[in-house]
């Protein structure tokens, strides 16, 4: 064996070898899956959306799925759902890391495999409590470089940069919008679609969420529906190329995605939050921009790709209870809530915990939100909603699972994210280099779903599962 396939096959052989034994018969399918993870990491294909759980190589988990794990201990049914759900992430992951490697094998084997050894396992009392155990997901949050930047200092510079950002974002949101200098506003609307009834719509919420676990998940027509009826309107302040939002490819030479404007997109998925043990659909929808480009020598935050996350979370009768947004660094997390989501006072007001530069009213059937997205920074400034838009340019829905397996311009597919750490190669910011103390890996620079921390003071993930839960009351009725 090669020493650098077998430095790989350490760490996983340690976790099994931490696993109980399981029967001999399984041992083909646990072998297979070492061979096959010897293999992606290799490759340096490893999707790491969703973190794999140690001793389980057929398992992965988000931190939804492993906001279950406490109810799921208790009861086999849920447990079994849960399993079933966890081994659906690997099967996902799977699925882009094989994709992506110069060659793969077989794909049905990490299924047939994955039952085999997700039955033996639940059947086993003591591997159940192991697997229970160990279904977290890590943080994003480095606590040996707090330790070194000596954070419990540093920390209070950093907040007062936070307040003054905040003060900054209030006045922008309190002007008149007005185009920039040399330069144009463009709406981007959605695409075109038959219009579904919010009745319709909390119908299609409600049958999706008769599972064991209660997670909404429409698929189909009905979900098409969704995204469709909640899409925003970017309307971008144009002042260059840099302004215009783009479909991702993968480079011919360099590192960073190419962004062909020509084919405005909006990546979209959905996602889920808890709310006093009830879940909630989200719809995510991402737009790229090709670079933040300085605004002067030095500027600390400019860099190569920029883009606009804005999700909505809806409440089971269809209608949305909260906004909000980010840059696909974690960075610019802002709050936009609704009459039904009462915000809940900070806990301590030495960490970031929720900001809302602006409230909307109840949001009324047939109506959208207008996101308002500045020049160059790319910052949404305001947001406003309305019924029939009349849209300049229209961007297309693609699937924000393709960005992770993107077809090569000379052959073959690679992912635009990092096999470690979820980061896009080439999209880092010189703030890393002041922003280190705060804990995150390379602060600015744009990242995969489910590893965007968004508060330097604290700890907050964007896809937390009790994210909404600890800063709002909301009316869900």
């Amino acid at each position: 064996m090669k020493p650098a396939v077998a430095a790989l096959l350490a760490p996983l052989l340690a976790a099994a070898c931490a696993t109980l034994e399981r029967a001999p018969s399984l041992g083909d399918c646990t072998q297979w899956f070492r061979q096959l993870d010897a293999q992606v990491d290799a490759a340096r294909v490893r999707d790491v959306q969703a973190a794999r759980v140690p001793g389980f190589p057929y398992l992965r988990v988000n931190r939804l799925l492993a906001s279950f794990r406490d109810s799921a201990a208790g009861e086999a049914e849920a447990l079994h759902a849960l399993v079933e759900r966890m081994q659906a992430l690997d099967l996902e992951a799977r699925a882009h890391e094989l994709a992506n490697l110069p060659a793969a094998p077989p794909p049905g084997r990490a299924r047939a495999c994955g039952a085999r050894l997700r039955d033996a396992d639940l059947a086993d009392p003591e591997l159940r409590a192991q697997l229970l155990e160990r279904t977290v997901v890590p943080d994003d949050y480095s606590t040996v470089s707090r330790v070194l930047g000596l954070y419990a200092l540093t920390k209070w510079p950093f907040m007062a940069g936070v307040r003054d950002y905040q003060q900054g974002v209030r006045a922008a949101f309190r002007a008149e919008p007005a185009p920039p200098a040399g330069g144009t506003v463009v709406r981007y609307g959605p695409p075109e679609a038959r219009p579904e009834s919010r009745q319709a719509l909390a119908a299609a919420i409600e049958d999706a969420s008769r599972n064991v676990l209660g997670i909404p998940e429409p698929r189909g027509d009905a979900l098409e529906a969704l995204f469709a009826a909640h899409a925003p309107v970017f309307e971008i302040e144009i002042a260059g190329d840099t302004d215009r939002p783009g479909a991702l490819d993968l480079p011919a030479a360099g590192r960073v995605p190419v962004v062909d404007t020509r084919q405005p997109a909006v990546y979209r998925m959905a996602a889920w939050t808890r709310y006093e043990g009830r879940t909630l659909l989200q719809l995510v929808y991402t737009i790229w921009f090709s670079e933040r480009p300085p605004a002067s020598p030095g500027d600390l935050l400019a860099g190569a790709l920029d883009g606009v996350v804005w999700r909505v979370t809806l409440a089971p009768d269809g209608e949305p209870l909260v906004y909000d947004t980010m840059h696909p660094c974690g960075c610019f997390h802002l709050f936009f809530p609704t009459p039904r989501a009462v915000p809940r006072p900070a806990p301590d007001g030495g960490i970031e915990w929720m900001f809302a530069p602006q409230s909307l009213p109840r949001v009324a059937e047939g109506t959208r939100p207008i996101v308002r997205i500045a020049t160059r920074t790319h910052y949404v400034e305001r947001v406003t909603l309305a019924r029939d838009v009349e849209a300049a340019a229209r961007y297309a829905f693609r699937p924000y699972d393709t960005l992770r397996s993107l077809p090569r311009p000379g052959g073959g597919h690679a992912s635009v994210f990092g096999p470690d750490d979820g980061l896009i190669a080439g999209t880092e910011r010189p703030e890393r280099f002041l922003f280190w103390p705060m804990g995150i890996a390379s602060a600015g620079a744009m990242r995969q779903w489910g590893h965007h921390a968004t508060a330097f003071v604290g700890r907050r993930h964007f896809d937390d599962a009790d994210l909404l839960e600890k800063r709002f009351t909301l009316q869900l009725r």
